[in-house]
């Protein structure tokens, strides 16, 4: 996709700004959604403005309407301010009591990039090998666990809950194996990589996706169809990675990588 940095002056965010051009639909969610990114990594920081609309309207590749409606869902969520007058715009708001914590979790997903990039390779061969075999071994138990994680994600309150309950539906497939090294194996990269994947930006966009992905792998493994549950996990993995590699290269982007 075609990247453009935004470029201007009196106070913006420049240099470190650089965004997919959208071609989905609801564009709006995606556009908040890379924004919001931004934002959580500090590439943007508090108190400075966004690039004009008509910019932004520019660098994605959308027309103002979207970018205006990105803003509004942007604005509701606490994480931007418009402000009126001839230094007016739309500003990021200041850092909240949980920015140290986010600071130090960013530094520490930097110091283990070596260890992320095995370990995602290692998850791309691994899951989609475990739901085929989960396919054929599953019991109603295993069945039941995975609807429980389902209905969790679905009603969780909070981020952290979320990401629990996405785990638990990872591990039931893994379980579903009757295979104690296999559930050994997705519990580890579970484990590894949630620092890492609790980069990943919060929206209603980014769970709806998860869970309806999730909804299709359990519905393949109930159905017994492992050549369809092994290439569900392929695109669901990947979609995941596509998520996590945007947030490293984000981080790569504003040359953290190098305080490590």
């Amino acid at each position: 996709m075609a990247v453009k940095e935004a470029r201007r002056s009196n106070g913006s965010a420049t240099s470190s700004l650089r965004f997919e051009r959208i071609h989905q639909l609801r564009a709006h969610e995606y556009v908040a959604e890379q924004i919001r990114r931004h934002i959580a990594l500090r590439l943007v920081k508090p108190g400075e403005a966004l690039p004009a609309e008509r910019e932004l309207a520019t660098m994605f590749g959308v027309g103002r309407p979207t970018i205006q409606h990105a803003l509004r869902l942007l604005e509701a969520a606490g994480l931007v301010e418009a402000r009126r007058g001839r230094t007016g715009g739309t500003f990021i708001t200041r850092p909240d009591h949980d920015s140290l914590a986010a600071d130090d979790l960013i530094l520490r997903v930097m110091r283990q990039r070596k260890e992320l990039e095995d370990l995602l390779l290692y998850r791309r061969v691994i899951e989609p090998a475990v739901a085929r075999v989960a396919a054929g071994t599953r019991r109603g138990t295993d069945l039941a666990a995975m609807r429980r994680a389902i209905r969790g994600m679905a009603s969780a309150t909070s981020e952290p809950d979320y990401m629990q309950h996405d785990t638990d539906f990872h591990i039931a497939v893994a379980q579903a194996t009757c295979n104690a090294f296999l559930t050994h194996a997705i519990e580890e990269i579970r484990m590894r990589l949630n620092d890492a994947m609790t980069l990943l930006p919060e929206s209603d966009t980014w769970h709806r996706r998860m869970e309806g992905e999730h909804e299709a792998l359990l519905e393949a493994i109930a159905n017994g169809d492992a050549e369809t549950a092994e290439t569900l996990m392929q695109e669901h993995v990947a979609n995941s990675e596509q998520g996590l590699r945007a947030v490293l290269a984000a981080i790569r982007r504003r040359g953290m990588w190098k305080q490590s």
